[in-house]
């Protein structure tokens, strides 16, 4: 697997900060010719590549967020990134008759091609197995479980979903299926069984990373009064080494540390 993150922090479903409990994963395709990354993730990390028609997801109006994409690097190599919080609540599925996965799925788009081409096939349908059982990995999750991973026509039948088709207009051009996938991606996991503590080791420091990732310190044009005032008011320090950690989640201690800093602030001026 080829992981690496880029937080969409101004996609309006980022913004909107809803967290769900993973109980699944839902598979889609973009249903677009372009395989590359950089339509959709950005802006450029000198991995993505340049988006000439500066139309990627990390803007307010697109009114749809996934929480990863496997695609094309501009070397053209196969890589997934991370684009959002795993715990947070995507939009990626719509609703159906008995809810939306929504509320109960991490999500990931494969970006599609012209549907005609194995290698790059092969390519994307490996990187999608592992990042698969990375997820089903880090949530304790059993990928052959009943509704735990299935893709967007699969949510579509299950009343979870909107009308849509992917992947199975995809896969089984290439011979392949939700029930090979689901076993690949069992036996995946089942090749992590004998994991040494060093492998344990990164998998839980990749978790703890990527469960509240920090993203840079700029704020949106409509944070940066309150931001600078925080600052100002020495109400906002960060963790101590420059990064002030502004779309991270906030414990019930950190917000007990403000409410004292606000309460001691209030204490001088007066």
């Amino acid at each position: 697997m080829n992981l690496h993150q880029r937080i969409l922090t101004y996609n309006d479903c980022y913004l909107k900060g809803q967290t769900i409990r993973p109980k699944g994963v839902m598979v889609h395709s973009t249903g677009a010719n372009n395989p590359n990354l950089s339509r959709y993730v950005g802006p450029d990390d000198g991995l993505l590549g340049q988006n000439p028609n500066n139309n990627h997801w990390n803007m307010s109006g697109v009114g749809a967020c996934v929480h990863a994409f496997i695609g094309r690097l501009a070397d053209g190599s196969i890589a997934s990134y991370q684009t959002l919080p795993w715990n947070w609540r995507g939009w990626h599925c719509g609703s159906g008759r008995s809810g939306s996965a929504n509320n109960t799925h991490i999500s990931f788009e494969i970006c599609e091609d012209g549907l005609d081409d194995r290698e790059y096939f092969d390519a994307v349908y490996r990187e999608a197995v592992e990042l698969t059982a990375h997820l089903c990995e880090l949530y304790g999750l059993d990928p052959l479980e009943d509704g735990v991973v299935i893709c967007h026509s699969e949510g579509y039948s299950r009343g979870v979903a909107s009308n849509h088709g992917d992947v199975m207009h995809w896969f089984p051009k290439f011979g392949k299926n939700m029930d090979g996938f689901r076993a690949d991606v069992s036996s995946e996991l089942k090749g992590d069984e004998d994991m040494t503590q060093e492998q344990f080791n990164q998998m839980m420091a990749e978790y703890e990373r990527t469960k509240n990732p920090v993203p840079d310190n700029t704020p949106a044009d409509w944070e940066a009064p309150a931001v600078q005032w925080a600052r100002d008011n020495g109400l906002l320090a960060g963790d101590g080494a420059g990064n002030l950690m502004l779309h991270s989640n906030m414990t019930r201690a950190q917000f007990f540390v403000i409410l004292k800093k606000y309460h001691d602030h209030r204490k001088e001026i007066s």
